[in-house]
C-alpha cells in the first residue's frame, strides 16, 4: 500500500491492517480506507490528493491557538499546547465549572521552533494543567493581544469502581429484557410497573442487589417500531412504550367514559401472546395516553412539565419535533428537503404550527424520566444496593432522532458493525452511523456527555454494551459487506474519563460489556480505571493450558459473571446445542454443520465434566440440577457481581436474540417462557419454585 495513504490513514486513527478471530494477519483494503477517509471530510482519491490532505493535517494544529478538547484525569499534570503569532504575548486561565477562576498556569520550557503559514510565523508556547483541579467540565481560556480562544478541559475520575451503597460485599441480580417480562395489568409488553415488582421481588425476598435491563432508548414514534432495543432512534431518550397509563396522575382525573376507554384498549391486548407485538401494544397505549394528555394538568404539575423542557433545552426539542415529522412524513428518507437539517428554517416554522403535538411528546419523556425514577426509589427501598442497571446501545437508527438532530457529529456513509468472529463468521453490520472524532472532541464530547448522564439519572449502575467501542468501532462503508470494513479509534481516554464522570456523579458503576475480538491491553485499561468487565461462563477457558475450563479462582474479581447473554440461548437451550443448530439454519455459519457441533459438544463436555470433578454435579444430572450446578460455580469465583437470567430462572430455552440476523429469526420478540414453551407470567414467576431456588444459589437465604 501506498505509504503516503497508510501515514494519512494512521493520523486519522484509521487502522490498515490489523488481526482476525483466527490470528491471522488482515491487510485492509485501499477502497476502504479511501472510503473511510472521505466520511471523515478527507479527499484521498488520488495520490497527489493524499499528498495534500496530509500536508494539510500537519498544518492544521497550527491554525488554531488552542486543541479542540482535553481530557485528563484527577491527581494528574498535563501540559497544552499555545499558539500564537510568533513573538506574542501569552494569557491563559481556567474557568472552573463551579464557579471561579485559576490563573496559577506554569509555563514550561518549549523550544518548538514557529511554524510558517504563509502569511504569519506562529510560535508555540506551553502550559502546564495543575494536578489540583477539581473533577468536572471546565473551560481553558487562551489570549493574545486582541486574539481569544478557548477549549474544553475535562477532569475525570482516575478510578470509579463501585459506590458506596455496596461497600465492599459481593452483589448478585438478574437480567431480563423486559419488553418480554409480562404481566396480568401490563399492555402487552412489559412495562416500569412490572420492572418495579420484579425488582422488589427479587430485593426484599431474595436479596438482589439490582436488575439490569435492555436498553429503554427511544423507537419510533408510529407505527412500525423496529423490535431491536438496540437499533434506537435516541440514545439520550426514553421508550414511552415502557409506560404504564394508569399511573400517571392526571388519570385519576379522567371521566369515568375516558377510564372505561382505557379499559378496553387494554382488554383487547392478549397478554398471553406468543409473539411480542410492539405495534399493537403501542397503538392501544399511546391512545390511552392522547386521552390522559388531554386532561388539565394542575398548575403545579404544568409548571413541572416546563421546568423539565427547560432543562432538556434544545436536545428535548430537537427530539420531539422528529417525532412529529415522522408522524407526518413518515420515515426520514420521504421528509421534504427544507428539513433535512434540524437548524433549517423551515424546521422552526413546523414546531410552531404543531406546538400541541410537540408538547404530546415532551410530556411523554417528562412521563418516563418521573416513572424511571419511581422505579429506581422502590428498588433501593426494597433493599437493593444498586437498583436499576440500564444498558447503553452502541449506536442509533440511521434514520433516526439522534442521526438527524446531531448529523454534524456523526460519519456520513458509513455504518458500523463487526469484523467476523466465532459466533458470526460472516461479519456484522449494525447498520448505525459512528460519531465522528474530531467533531466530538470539537463539541468537547457534548452529545455523549448528555446522553450518558440522561441514561444514569434513575440508575444505580450502566451496561455498557461494545464497550470496546469507546476504544474502536468497526466502520463499514456503505454497500460493503462487513468483512470489507476497518477499524478507526476514538479517544478513549476522554470517552471512558465521561463515562467515570457521570457515573460518579450519578453514585452508579460501570460494567463494560468486553466480550469477541478485544485488544488484550484495553481490559487491563478498564480495569485500573475501575469499570467492570464481563465474564460469561461458557466463553471462560485456560486457552494457554489446553483450553480447559477457568478456574474459579483465576476469574476477574472485577466483572459482572453470568452463564450467558442475551446472544445466547437460555442455559436449558444451550446445553442442548440449539445456538449452533440456529445458526446452522440462518446461515451465518462458514465451517459444517458437524464440525461446529463437536467444537461445541467438546466445549460443553469440558465444562460438565469439571462440575462433575468438582462435586457440584452428578453424571446424568436433569437439565435443573445442570443450570444450578453452572451458577454456583460462579459463586466459587472473585466476581463482585453475579448475574442470573431470568429465562434461566424460570426455565425458557428460546433465544432472544441472533447476531447477524434481522427478521429470519423474531429477534427481540419472544415472551418469556417456560421448558414446554409456555408463556410465564410475571405473577407467575413470583410464585416459580424453580425461579426462588435457582436465585437462591447465587444468594443463599
Amino acid at each position: 500500500m501506498d505509504p503516503w495513504l497508510t501515514e494519512l490513514a494512521e493520523a486519522y486513527g484509521i487502522a490498515t491492517e490489523y488481526w482476525d478471530w483466527q490470528g491471522r494477519h488482515v491487510e485492509v483494503r485501499r477502497t476502504t480506507i479511501i472510503d473511510v477517509l472521505g466520511a471523515l471530510g478527507v479527499d484521498a482519491s488520488t495520490p497527489d490528493l493524499v499528498r495534500h490532505a496530509l500536508q494539510l493535517h500537519r498544518r492544521e494544529p497550527w491554525t488554531r491557538m488552542l486543541p479542540r478538547c482535553l481530557a485528563l484525569r484527577e491527581h494528574e499534570t498535563a501540559s497544552v499546547w499555545v499558539h500564537v503569532t510568533h513573538g506574542d504575548p501569552v494569557r491563559v486561565c481556567i474557568d472552573l465549572e463551579t464557579g471561579g477562576h485559576r490563573h496559577d498556569l506554569r509555563q514550561l520550557e518549549d523550544w518548538t521552533p514557529p511554524y510558517d503559514l504563509g502569511d504569519r510565523l506562529v510560535g508555540q508556547a506551553t502550559f502546564e494543567i495543575p494536578a489540583d483541579l477539581p473533577l468536572g467540565y471546565h473551560t481553558l481560556r487562551a489570549g493574545s493581544n486582541d486574539a481569544e480562544s478557548s477549549m474544553p478541559l475535562i477532569v475525570t475520575p482516575a478510578w470509579l469502581g463501585f459506590p458506596a451503597s455496596m461497600g465492599d460485599r459481593r452483589a448478585w441480580g438478574l437480567a431480563t429484557q423486559l419488553y418480554s417480562v409480562r404481566s396480568a395489568r401490563s399492555w402487552g409488553v412489559g412495562d416500569l410497573v412490572d420492572l418495579t415488582d420484579l425488582a422488589v421481588w427479587s430485593g426484599a425476598e431474595h436479596g438482589a442487589d439490582y436488575v439490569l435491563i435492555n436498553p429503554l432508548h427511544a423507537a419510533e414514534p408510529v407505527a412500525p417500531m423496529e423490535p431491536s432495543p438496540y437499533l434506537p432512534t435516541s440514545r439520550r431518550f426514553a421508550n414511552p412504550l415502557y409506560l404504564r397509563p394508569e399511573r400517571i396522575p392526571e388519570y385519576a382525573d379522567c371521566t369515568d367514559e375516558q377510564r372505561a376507554r382505557v379499559r378496553s384498549l387494554l382488554a383487547d391486548l392478549d397478554p398471553r401472546s406468543k409473539t411480542i407485538d410492539r405495534n399493537s401494544a403501542w397503538i392501544a397505549k399511546r391512545a390511552a395516553l392522547e386521552l390522559i394528555f388531554a386532561v388539565p394538568r394542575t398548575p403545579g404539575r404544568q409548571l413541572a412539565l416546563d421546568a423539565y423542557r427547560r432543562r432538556e433545552g434544545d436536545g428535548l426539542a430537537a427530539y420531539a419535533a422528529w417525532c412529529v415529522l415522522t408522524e407526518t412524513y413518515g420515515a426520514r428518507a420521504d421528509w421534504p428537503a427544507e428539513f433535512a437539517h434540524p437548524s433549517a428554517p423551515a424546521v422552526e416554522e413546523f414546531v410552531a404550527a404543531h406546538a400541541d403535538a410537540i408538547e404530546f411528546h415532551c410530556w411523554l419523556q417528562w412521563l418516563m424520566d418521573a416513572q424511571l425514577g419511581e422505579t429506581q426509589d422502590e428498588a433501593v427501598r426494597a433493599g437493593m444496593a444498586l437498583g436499576i442497571m440500564h444498558d447503553l446501545a452502541v449506536g442509533v437508527h440511521p434514520f433516526g432522532a439522534d442521526a438527524w438532530a446531531l448529523q454534524d457529529s456523526y460519519a456520513q456513509g458509513i455504518q458500523v458493525g463487526a469484523p467476523p468472529d466465532p459466533y458470526n463468521q460472516n461479519g456484522q453490520n449494525w447498520s448505525q452511523p459512528p460519531w465522528r472524532p474530531d467533531r466530538l472532541a470539537e463539541s468537547g464530547y457534548e452529545p455523549f456527555r448528555r446522553m450518558v448522564s440522561t441514561v444514569l439519572r434513575h440508575a444505580g449502575g450502566i451496561r455498557v454494551d461494545h464497550v470496546i467501542g469507546l476504544f474502536r468501532l468497526w466502520w463499514i462503508p456503505a454497500g460493503r459487506g462487513p468483512k470489507e470494513g476497518t477499524y478507526v479509534r476514538n479517544d478513549h481516554e476522554a470517552m471512558v474519563g465521561i463515562l467515570a464522570l457521570e457515573a460518579h456523579r450519578a453514585g452508579a458503576l460501570v460494567v463494560g460489556e468486553d466480550l469477541g475480538t478485544v485488544e488484550p491491553w484495553v481490559r487491563t485499561y478498564l480495569r485500573e480505571r475501575g469499570i467492570l468487565g464481563t465474564s460469561i461462563l461458557w466463553f471462560e477457558f485456560e486457552w494457554d493450558a489446553g483450553g480447559a475450563p477457568l478456574r474459579p479462582e483465576w476469574w476477574r474479581e472485577y466483572c459482572l459473571a453470568s452463564v450467558t447473554t442475551h446472544d445466547l440461548p437460555p442455559t436449558a437451550g444451550y446445553l442442548a446445542g440449539d445456538h449452533v443448530r440456529l445458526r446452522d439454519e440462518l446461515g451465518v455459519l462458514t465451517r459444517p454443520l458437524a464440525e461446529e457441533l463437536e467444537i461445541d459438544a467438546a466445549e460443553r463436555k469440558a465444562w460438565l465434566d469439571n462440575l462433575i470433578d468438582r462435586g457440584a454435579l452428578h453424571p446424568g444430572a436433569s437439565v435443573e440440577e445442570t443450570v444450578k450446578a453452572l451458577h454456583r460455580y460462579l459463586t466459587w469465583t472473585p466476581s463482585r457481581l453475579l448475574c442470573v437470567s431470568l429465562t434461566d430462572a424460570v426455565g425458557d430455552r428460546k433465544t432472544q436474540n441472533q447476531p447477524g440476523t434481522v427478521d429470519e429469526y423474531p429477534n427481540w420478540r419472544v415472551p418469556l417462557s417456560g421448558p414446554d414453551g409456555e408463556v410465564v407470567m410475571l405473577e407467575d414467576v413470583f410464585t416459580s419454585r424453580r425461579a426462588a431456588e435457582l436465585v437462591d444459589v447465587v444468594h443463599p437465604s
